[in-house]
């Protein structure tokens, strides 16, 4: 499971996903990416389960490269806690996505079967994606 070696703080905020993102927003090393359209946060079992589903389908041919990393830690109360008596225990790590991210590429493999691969993928994600070729993203994306 993808997760830091260290951090800085154990524990953080919630934070804001508002707006679109301006940086990680173009294909810079495959041929086909996932682009999200709504904002999310993606837990690391969920990066796995996408990178497995794409890898599988390839039969390993060509790459697949993972753009976004788990690190920013969510905490939960035990079950049958009384509120207060301060902040619980990391219990997962996730992503932050914002819209207009591509988080997965994929190359060396033939247009058709990229395409599969990459579907198979984002019905592992809990965000609305779409799959953008390199030459959809030249100024990055509109929507």
């Amino acid at each position: 499971m993808l997760m830091p070696k260290r951090v800085k703080h154990r524990k953080q905020f919630r934070g804001s996903m508002a707006h679109k993102i301006t940086r990680g927003n173009t294909i810079t090393y495959g041929d086909f990416g996932i682009v999200a359209l709504e904002p999310c946060w993606i837990n690391s079992n969920q990066i796995e389960a996408a990178r497995v589903a794409m890898t599988r389908f390839i039969k390993r041919g060509g790459q697949v490269w993972i753009k976004i990393f788990p690190d920013k830690p969510i905490t939960l109360k035990p079950l049958g806690t009384r509120m207060g008596s301060g902040k619980g225990a990391v219990d997962r790590w996730v992503a932050v996505v914002k819209p207009g991210r591509v988080m997965f590429e994929i190359g060396g493999v033939a247009e058709a079967d990229a395409r599969e691969a990459l579907r198979l993928a984002t019905h592992k994600l809990p965000c609305k994606c779409k799959i953008v070729s390199k030459a959809d993203l030249e100024g990055g994306v509109s929507k």
